[in-house]
């Protein structure tokens, strides 16, 4: 099930993000990070395994890749990082990189599948 963001610009605060729990607000920042090969947002794909907000308001992202020989295994997970450290109500971020569970297409949620034919 997929919700309208409230702002015009995913990641971008619109004017009920102040209401929205900060794990929400991290997740609709995820979506706006995308494997360059692939058309769908990396939250859809499957490749985030957790999401965790901690006492200070320190988050906790694990991921995955679609392969460990991924070619943006070294640009992605510090670009995921600094864009939740950047939002507002966030102290820290840290993104935890994992290939456990590798990650299947089985993963990805309803509207991925049909995005990339998979249906």
């Amino acid at each position: 099930m997929t919700t309208e963001p409230t702002s015009p610009t995913p990641g971008v605060p619109g004017p009920d993000d102040s209401v929205k729990p900060l794990r929400d607000r991290v997740i609709d920042v995820l979506k706006t990070c995308y494997d360059p090969e692939i058309p769908v947002d990396i939250y859809e794909l499957g490749l985030i395994y957790e999401v965790r907000v901690d006492p200070g308001n320190d988050i906790y992202i694990k991921m995955t890749l679609t392969s460990p020989a991924c070619p943006v295994a070294e640009t992605l997970p510090p670009e995921v990082e600094q864009k939740v450290k950047g939002m507002p109500d966030v102290n820290n971020a840290k993104v935890e990189l994992t290939f456990e569970p590798p990650w299947e297409k089985d993963m990805m949620s309803e509207e991925a599948r049909m995005e990339l034919g998979f249906w």
